[in-house]
């Protein structure tokens, strides 16, 4: 791990191909992402090299959070990658993004890490965003509905 990263990692009950479609599709992504207490909608979604994902986080205090994503590596069902911008309007970060999912038994391991330019940049988007937190917050939140309904739209 290099120290411009944060990784957070979690042991799923899903396949990594249940867990795929959760990631992939807008009508299923929109029920999980961001951190507890934060709804998501989606301007544009193309899961595929080169494709953009445009989509705002709102938080639980009325704070929108706009962010855009372009794909760079886009492998079923184990592997996507994606530079992101995003944030407020005053504080806005940019990071590589690499989710993976490994099968492990009959689970998988997903594994999101974060790639900061500088350690600087990654200190400020933990201490102003929180963002190792938010991602636990956020793999929790897929547990929670890809474990209990992992069919459902």
């Amino acid at each position: 791990m290099s120290d411009r990263e944060v990784v957070v990692t979690r042991k799923f009950g899903a396949s990594p191909d249940v867990l795929w479609r959760w990631w992939t599709d807008p009508a299923r992504i929109v029920r999980w992402w961001g951190p507890k207490g934060f709804r998501t909608t989606i301007d544009e979604m193309q899961v595929r090299p080169g494709g953009l994902w445009t989509h705002t986080m709102h938080g639980p205090d009325g704070t929108d959070y706009p962010s855009r994503a372009v794909f760079r590596d886009v492998v079923p069902p184990a592997r996507l990658s994606y530079v992101l911008e995003g944030g407020t309007a005053a504080e806005r970060i940019s990071c590589d993004v690499t989710w993976t999912f490994a099968p492990e038994g009959r689970g998988t391991v997903v594994t999101l890490c974060m790639l900061f330019p500088t350690v600087e940049e990654r200190d400020r988007a933990q201490h102003t965003f929180g963002v190792r937190e938010a991602g636990v917050d956020t793999l929790n939140r897929l547990a929670a509905l890809s474990e209990r309904a992992p069919e459902a739209p």
